[in-house]
């Protein structure tokens, strides 16, 4: 069946500026312009659609959803396997976040207590299953399954004062990278060093030992994933890049 941009809009719950909006961005270009100048779309542009939709509903920028689905390598049947795993990761992380939400009133009506562990349990138990959902499998390929069940156990320990400082580094990093891009600056440079410096404590939280080769590693794979790729180029294409050439200088093996 074929649709019109208002039939589609009305079909999917969403604006008819939406649907142009992503034709415009070149997400969702229509099969065809019929002889009355109307945008048509089809069932490969209703799939498409479908897929935009569940990048969105999953926090992925329109920058980011661009490069996945236009991939060469894009499958769209592995993607809806992804969105599955990534929805059901959600949902566990809203079980969890409402498990810790009623011990806290609990606790505030006198009926229990609750360590300082506990009330970050949830927040932390996000933080792996979004990470799982997204890179596990690559990750894990990469440094085995021991090497992520010991960070995933290292993050479930963390205590507020550690949650607080991880979240406080990765705000740090994100925008000393916008700035080196905004000013142009080296990656060899000293604000390149000091953002490669912050993300090997960024990645300290996570890993239970350091080494350069593996950061070095993680870095290269910021380049080699269009989907770290696209979550570091999501506000200036390139820096995924930089962030890659700072490390591998910041770690001695840069070319």
């Amino acid at each position: 069946m074929e649709y019109t941009v208002q039939g589609l809009a009305k079909l999917a719950g969403i604006t008819g500026r939406t649907i142009r909006y992503y034709d415009e961005q070149g997400l969702l270009k229509p099969a065809r312009i019929n002889s009355s100048g109307y945008r048509i779309y089809g069932p490969a542009e209703i799939d498409l659609l479908q897929q935009i939709l569940f990048y969105r509903e999953l926090g992925f920028s329109l920058q980011q959803i661009k490069k996945i689905i236009t991939d060469e390598n894009f499958d769209k049947t592995q993607a809806l396997k992804e969105h599955r795993e990534r929805l059901l990761a959600k949902r566990e992380q809203l079980d969890e976040l409402i498990n810790t939400v009623e011990k806290s009133i609990a606790q505030a009506e006198g009926k229990g207590i609750m360590s300082d562990q506990e009330k970050f349990e949830g927040f932390t138990k996000r933080l792996i299953e979004e990470n799982e959902a997204k890179y596990g499998k690559e990750v894990r390929e990469k440094y085995g399954d021991e090497t992520v069940d010991q960070s995933n156990t290292k993050l479930l320990k963390m205590t507020e004062a550690e949650y607080a400082e991880l979240t406080d580094l990765d705000r740090q990093i994100k925008e000393l990278l916008e700035q080196a891009m905004n000013e142009g600056a080296a990656p060899s440079s000293e604000l390149g060093q000091k953002i490669a410096d912050l993300h090997r404590q960024w990645i300290c939280y996570y890993w239970s030992t350091y080494s350069k080769e593996a950061h070095a590693g993680l870095a290269e794979m910021y380049v080699a994933d269009p989907r770290f790729t696209a979550y570091y180029d999501q506000k200036q294409p390139g820096t995924a890049n930089f962030l890659k050439e700072a490390i591998l200088c910041y770690t001695g093996k840069a070319k």
